[in-house]
């Protein structure tokens, strides 16, 4: 979650749903003049408001080709983030946003990705790729309170050594993704599970000792990964269908944005890295 979302894009945000008489007239509050996306301004690696984040990039590419000037409004994706921005009509798009959640409609989904074990690069740990492996045993694990691999651990076994690091944080002032990426460096914990498109860029970005493992094989619910979408207000079906037709087009680019920034991808199903054309 952005996302993701369980550390998900915006999963589990407690908002109020548009009203029916709003619902009849959304279509009608689409800018004409702007392509105005709703966002974090600090969830980094995916929305920042320096431009810097990959979901900017994808925000400005789809600018570009609806030849309209970029808008952002910047609000902390916790709790209201829908209600204050996309529901008030501050803005029209929010661009990664968890499929089947039913605050928004959800576009169709532009990629897929799953939650990632990081280790050291030549630690003990390195070879790991699944939660029940007998080498995670005693060992200390970051996790993100609430998400779902918090649940994993527990059914491991794993949960009363883990350290549990914040959900829902204004990100401004709070960063428990870069405290749990120092904390495994540093020592204090073992290995750290993020969200994939969170753990990948970063450890990419500024970790070089750090390996970012996609768990692809834990067996049960809640599941590990998400497809995930952009987000508009429940009724715009024309402005969804407009967008979708700009992912079917974009795709290679898309996935050019996310391989490039370190986002894991993979197939629909969550099962295998995709398969990127060169």
């Amino acid at each position: 979650m952005r996302h993701v979302a369980p550390v998900l894009i915006a999963a589990g945000l407690a908002v109020a749903s548009l009203g029916g008489a709003a619902r009849a007239q959304t279509s009608d509050l689409v800018s004409k003049t702007a392509f105005r996306v709703c966002a974090d301004p600090a969830n980094r690696p995916m929305s920042v408001d320096d431009g810097s984040g990959f979901e900017n990039r994808i925000a400005e590419l789809f600018s570009a080709d609806l030849g309209l000037p970029l808008e952002y409004t910047w609000y902390p994706m916790a709790t209201g983030f829908i209600r204050r921005t996309l529901a008030e009509n501050r803005c029209d798009v929010v661009i990664g946003y968890a499929q089947g959640d039913e605050l928004v409609l959800n576009t169709n989904h532009y990629y897929t990705s799953a939650y990632v074990l990081i280790t050291a690069a030549d630690g003990p740990l390195a070879g790991v790729t699944a939660l029940a492996d007998p080498a995670l045993k005693g060992k200390r694990i970051g996790v993100v309170a609430g998400s779902a691999p918090a649940t994993h651990l527990v059914h491991h076994g794993l949960m009363p050594l883990a350290k549990g690091y914040d959900l829902f944080v204004d990100r401004r002032y709070q960063d428990p993704s870069g405290d749990m990426l120092a904390d495994l460096e540093s020592g204090v914990i073992d290995a750290a599970i993020l969200w994939g498109p969170i753990g990948g860029p970063l450890v990419k970005d500024a970790h070089p000792g750090l390996k970012t493992t996609p768990l692809l094989s834990e067996p049960g619910q809640p599941k590990m990964f998400y497809r995930i979408t952009m987000g508009v207000r429940q009724g715009e079906k024309a402005w969804s269908r407009k967008l979708n037709s700009l992912i079917r087009r974009d795709q290679e680019k898309i996935d050019a944005i996310l391989a490039e920034a370190g986002v894991p991808i993979l197939d629909d199903m969550g099962t295998a890295l995709k398969n990127l054309s060169p």
